[in-house]
């Protein structure tokens, strides 16, 4: 059956021809010849010139998601293959593979899917209509791609719980995709060791992104006494605790994180330096602040305070709140790690708000350095969403 075409407004697309990958359903014009949501269709802009084809779903603001901009590229299992074998091999030569991120959606020209690796497990997490129909033949294609290489999986967990799915028409579903398997899994990272939770973890279960920049704490973390606001499972805390810190407080205010903490500080060996609390971060820092506390290294891994560009402004308040608390805090000539993972919070936006934050407490800011995502969430030029993660290591000093 022929595929129906797609054409854009005039003046419009503007994503699509700056090397993005959606279109918006108020882009397009008219739809031409008879389709299913999660079909592939073919976009046109408003003169009939050929953009690209990519699968479509109209019960989405992204109604489009390109696939390819190759005119008569038939999207099957070649296709898909190759595809996912340019995302494994990208790994090898960029990240240790032990435990990355295989495959970033937008980023490996693959739209809408995600697919973290740890040890021997793959987490799958689909997100679109399009590829959810695709997910069990790139499962199998990236499985075949790594037996090449030795490695065998053995077992795939679906995380497709997501809140965006029923942004697309769709269930949030988790549960295994073949045979069951214990969900916690050890995995290694810059030489701490982890258990992670693919079935109750958040999102896939372990964060990934922050792999390097984790590593990039341990430098200051020597002999230090540091406080690790949003812990999670202890992820910074514990690359403080390897790397010789005197003493480690990790913070969260889920009871499940500060547990499974825990459980990675005792099996590194790290129960005694490395401590943790279930507890509000913003009720916490002004409580330390009274009792005249104070730490070498503070790091702060938050949440994303914004999902949408409407709540902006009070993410701007939570992020100045907690750097400007955390501040107060350090030492002088002490050190922040500090962190944004909303992508709508802009770099330039993000190291405003850390700067008026100083300016507030009357503190001296001296970047060591600035980070973001590890390259197995590559930063896709003109796909805004996948540059996503900011990192600033600075050294905070008094005014002098």
């Amino acid at each position: 059956m022929e595929k129906a075409i797609v054409k854009l407004k005039k003046g419009e697309g503007r994503t699509l021809k700056a090397g993005g990958m959606w279109v918006f359903d108020n882009e397009i014009d008219i739809i031409k010849g008879e389709y299913q949501n999660g079909d592939i269709v073919h976009v046109h802009d408003f003169d009939d010139y050929y953009m690209g084809c990519g699968f479509i779903n109209t019960n989405s603001k992204i109604t489009i998601r390109v696939m390819s901009r190759i005119k008569g590229q038939e999207i099957d299992r070649d296709f898909l293959k190759g595809r996912v074998e340019t995302a494994w091999e990208y790994r090898k030569k960029t990240v240790d593979i032990s435990s990355c991120r295989v495959i970033f959606g937008e980023a490996d020209f693959l739209p809408g899917i995600v697919i973290d690796k740890f040890s021997d497990v793959l987490v799958v997490q689909s997100l679109a209509l399009g590829i959810d129909l695709m997910k069990h033949t790139i499962v199998d294609l990236l499985k075949q791609a790594m037996e090449k290489d030795g490695i065998v999986i053995r077992g795939v967990y679906e995380r497709s719980d997501a809140k965006v799915r029923s942004n697309e028409g769709l269930e949030r579903m988790k549960g295994f995709i073949g045979e069951p398997f214990d969900t916690k899994i050890e995995i290694i990272e810059n030489g701490v060791k982890y258990i992670v939770d693919v079935e109750e973890g958040q999102k896939t279960g372990f964060f990934l992104d922050q792999k390097y920049n984790r590593e990039a704490i341990k430098k200051i973390c020597k002999d230090a006494e540091v406080l690790d606001c949003f812990t999670h499972t202890g992820s910074f805390a514990l690359n403080a605790g390897i790397a010789g810190a005197k003493s480690v407080l990790g913070v969260d205010a889920s009871e499940l994180g500060v547990k499974q903490a825990e459980e990675n500080a005792a099996l590194n060996g790290l129960s005694e330096i490395v401590h943790f609390k279930c507890a509000d971060v913003f009720e916490l820092l002004p409580e330390l602040e009274k009792q005249n506390k104070k730490f070498d290294v503070i790091i702060l891994d938050p949440p994303a305070f914004t999902k949408s560009r409407n709540s902006v402004k009070n993410a701007i308040k939570g992020y100045r709140e907690i750097n400007l608390r955390a501040m107060k805090l350090i030492k002088d000539g002490g050190f922040l790690a500090t962190c944004s993972c909303s992508h709508f919070m802009t770099p330039d936006l993000f190291a405003e708000t850390v700067g008026q934050a100083a300016k507030n407490v009357r503190k001296r800011l001296r970047q060591v350095e600035y980070r973001t995502q590890a390259p197995d969430h590559p930063i896709l030029w003109a796909a805004d969403e996948s540059y996503y993660l900011k990192f600033f290591i600075f050294q905070v000093c008094d005014e002098k």
